[in-house]
């Protein structure tokens, strides 16, 4: 019996957390959310993510600082980034350090779908 792969969402908004994980799940993954990227490290998660949906915004650690530190411990795991703020600074930055897309919230759920397609299957970046 094959086990559905787990898509993580690290999001400090209650409603878009629940929301895309929600959608997530409709797709027939596993789906893990947390409130902070402090949250998400601490757990048992980390090793068992396919794919991660982070916010850049976020109190505490940002999401940008999140993709850094698991890339410094060698985690190679897709990141999507979701935003309030897009910043074309910010969308470079985490683009140039291998993120798979950068959403501007609120965001079609169809471009998410298309994040997450390429995120799995080691595609290039995708655009709203």
């Amino acid at each position: 019996m094959s086990k559905a792969l787990m898509i993580v969402i690290v999001e400090d908004d209650d409603s878009v957390r629940v929301a895309t994980e929600s959608l997530v799940r409709s797709l027939g993954f596993a789906t893990a959310s947390f409130s902070s990227a402090e949250y998400f490290i601490a757990s048992p998660c980390v090793q068992d993510t396919a794919c991660l949906i982070v916010d850049v915004q976020m109190p505490g650690m940002s999401g940008i600082e999140l993709q850094r530190l698991l890339q410094e411990k060698d985690n190679k795991t897709p990141v999507i980034f979701i935003t309030a703020f897009p910043e074309e600074r910010i969308r470079r930055q985490a683009v140039a350090a291998g993120a798979i897309g950068f959403l501007s919230k609120p965001f079609d759920g169809n471009a998410l779908i298309d994040c997450i397609e390429r995120a799995l299957g080691a595609g290039s970046e995708c655009r709203p």
